[in-house]
């Protein structure tokens, strides 16, 4: 069994246990209530804290580089998105420079990146993804197959346990142009291996094009392995909501991919005003239209965390994390079902339980300062934060939803969702 001593001597044993002090926290003026009542935030997975850092570099463009520089200031911005996806690529992903650019939403890129990649295998008329993939995701691939006259190959993949290899496979074959995976499943958190999905495309000349965003800054990624890429960084980035995604294409694709949104920032020599469309060199070529630079700002402070922190020592406080979740649930609360894979190899950073008032349940863990989210059907998603969520408040909130399934308190709330979840 787990004590409390032991969770606070794993705390007190945590090499990241100062990052918590890079964010804000929920007590006065931004500080860490550290109290019994306090609120224990385990929604990481989808809303990232914010940096302390964050407002003043936000202040900083508005004020000195708006304010001041005006027009001027574009010899700086222009370069932006290349500068900060560099970041994201050493720091973060595993890619080498030139290899990711923040551009747009991660539904956006998708369809960017999907098109190109349908477009460089000509003469293939399938795209495979899984029926539990992220809906965004199944959307975007329905809609291209449309528009290019496709067939979408649907896989089944356990809604616990994620996509089983075996059965990817046998849905490879030479006629697929494009696959589209989560590499961590937003509804269980189970971890696919990019590298060997990656290997098994290939045999047959497919793609993958991977959405890393409950991944990226939560588990390792080696995008040295992939050939297109996407993903959010406002999850464990910490870049804010509605920050700018980003996307990677190898280096050896890029000259000879071409996206379908022609935009002036992904034109050859922009400023030339030319009449017609020709792609910029380099990832360049999938940007689109003018960047959100104060949006980027926030997301170059998020991602500089992650990066400074280290990704290995995130993705292993992670998968700490939610071995002790796990522990923890098994020993206080047998009323839930796990519905995540048990191996933290298989798993990324959050945890998934089931429970017939999912819902309700949800309700009343806010109510008393627990804050998960809640997923179709019947299951609670709880995402510790590796930079900020000690192993304490993993005991603290386990604690409260005993209590609450033991007094029944959650059958006081409404059955009915809200439009947020």
């Amino acid at each position: 069994m787990l004590t409390r001593d032991d969770l606070q001597q794993r705390d007190a044993d945590d090499p990241l246990a100062g990052s918590r002090e890079l964010f804000t926290g929920d007590g006065p003026d931004g500080t860490w209530d550290d109290g019994p009542q306090r609120r224990i935030y385990l929604d990481g997975n989808s809303l990232g804290r914010l940096p302390r850092a964050t407002p003043a570099a936000l202040a900083r463009v508005v004020e000195q580089e708006w304010g001041r520089g005006l027009v001027g200031s574009w010899s700086h911005w222009v370069s932006q998105a290349g500068r900060v996806g560099d970041q994201l690529a050493a720091g973060v992903l595993g890619a080498r420079p030139g290899e990711v650019l923040v551009s747009d939403s991660t539904s956006v890129n998708l369809y960017k990146l999907l098109r190109a990649g349908v477009d460089a295998r000509p003469g293939r008329d399938v795209l495979v993804t899984t029926a539990d993939e992220f809906p965004t995701d199944r959307y975007v691939v329905s809609g291209v197959a449309r528009e290019r006259g496709l067939t979408v190959r649907e896989v089944e993949a356990d809604i616990d346990s994620g996509l089983d290899p075996a059965v990817l496979a046998a849905a490879l074959d030479d006629r697929v142009a494009v696959v589209v995976l989560s590499l961590v499943a937003y509804r269980s958190g189970a971890l696919l291996d990019l590298a060997a999905v990656t290997a098994a495309a290939r045999e047959h000349g497919a793609l993958v094009l991977w959405d890393l965003s409950h991944a990226v800054g939560a588990v390792e990624v080696d995008l040295s392995a992939a050939d297109l890429a996407v993903g959010c960084t406002y999850k464990h980035l910490n870049g804010g909501p509605g920050a700018p995604a980003f996307l990677y294409v190898r280096r050896e694709l890029q000259e000879s991919m071409r996206q379908p949104i022609q935009g002036w920032f992904g034109q050859r020599d922009q400023f030339d005003m030319g009449p017609g469309y020709v792609p910029a060199d380099g990832v360049d070529r999938f940007a689109v239209g003018t960047p959100p630079v104060l949006a980027t700002a926030a997301v170059e402070v998020g991602a500089g965390i992650t990066a400074e922190a280290g990704i290995a020592a995130v993705a292993a406080k992670g998968r700490a994390l939610t071995d002790v979740l796990v522990q923890l649930l098994d020993e206080r609360v047998p009323q839930v079902r796990l519905a995540s894979p048990r191996d933290a190899r298989a798993r990324g950073a959050h945890v998934v339980v089931e429970h017939p008032q999912a819902w309700q349940l949800t309700q009343a863990l806010v109510d008393r300062g627990v804050v998960p989210d809640y997923r179709m059907p019947d299951r609670v998603r709880f995402g510790p934060a590796p930079l900020c969520t000690r192993f304490v408040d993993l005991g603290d909130a386990v604690d409260r939803l005993a209590d609450v399934l033991a007094t029944d308190a959650h059958l006081q709330y409404p059955a009915t969702r809200s439009r947020v979840t």
